[in-house]
């Protein structure tokens, strides 16, 4: 897809798939794709995926935004948290001074400060977790697209998430990429990788955008599920198993790191 001004590039493939063509340009990308049957076959199949994934997203478009996401209840929440932590401080900050009570204070400082930025990583454990149960039992179709078109399931998932995604090398640990799929997320899209070992047991990768900057593991168990969370540079990361805590831990540091861009700390794990 190289060439002169009216060559057909991603950008002309990606607009004809979500209907943004028209006239003359769409009409050379037609003869493009009657020529080319190995990218008229990608094109069909996100177009298939697109058509999935608005299905299972019109109910929700078409309910009423819910009160608790009203802008003004936002910011009135927001607000009267602003008032309770400043209260807080104000207090720590005298008993500090009568040389009263403060190490109460500042273990429960500390414990409402936690709780405010373990809610994004919760919702990220949690929607993982859902997630992982829906399609881990899946037989036929645990996964969209397999890992024989790894580097179209990542480009996909990439420009969908507006993140650049890898898929982390498990190997160390016995695990195998199967492949993975397209998820609703929160306010947009989710990634959910899935990787099997030799005896058929199975565990997700999840990535979505999320607010914060919790890097800190969070560790959710959820039936036979746990879940390691984090978040980082405004998105969520997870990794879910039927694994024990001690093994699923040192799995979700080589995919921490792993997504941080440091081989050399996967390798070590």
């Amino acid at each position: 897809m190289t060439g002169g001004p009216d060559a057909i590039i991603e950008d002309d493939l990606q607009a004809y798939v979500d209907g943004r063509l028209d006239g003359a340009r769409l009409a050379a990308v037609e003869a493009y794709l009657a020529q080319h049957a190995e990218v008229r076959e990608r094109v069909v199949l996100e177009q298939r995926q697109r058509a999935a994934l608005r299905g299972q997203l019109e109910a929700k478009f078409a309910e009423p935004i819910p009160p608790r996401l009203w802008i003004a209840n936002i910011q009135a929440a927001r607000r009267r948290r602003l008032r309770r932590w400043t209260g807080a401080a104000a207090a720590g900050l005298l008993l500090f001074t009568v040389g009263a009570g403060t190490g109460w204070m500042a273990g429960r400082r500390g414990t409402d400060l936690a709780a405010t930025t373990a809610a994004p990583t919760t919702a990220v454990a949690q929607n993982a977790s859902a997630a992982y149960r829906t399609f881990v039992v899946e037989v036929a179709h645990p996964v969209e697209v397999d890992a024989q078109h790894q580097a179209h399931l990542l480009q996909w998932l990439s420009r969908r998430l507006g993140k650049p995604l890898v898929a982390p090398d498990l190997g160390h640990f016995g695990y195998r990429l199967m492949g993975g799929r397209l998820l609703p997320g929160g306010r947009g899209a989710a990634a959910q990788l899935m990787y099997e070992d030799a005896g058929g047991r199975r565990l997700t990768v999840y990535v979505r955008a999320a607010e914060g900057s919790e890097t800190a593991f969070r560790f959710q168990h959820e039936g036979e599920a746990s879940t390691f969370a984090w978040i980082d540079q405004g998105f969520g990361f997870a990794v879910t198993g039927a694994l024990p805590r001690e093994e699923l831990l040192p799995i979700a540091e080589a995919v921490y790191h792993g997504f941080a861009g440091d081989t050399d700390a996967v390798r070590k794990n």
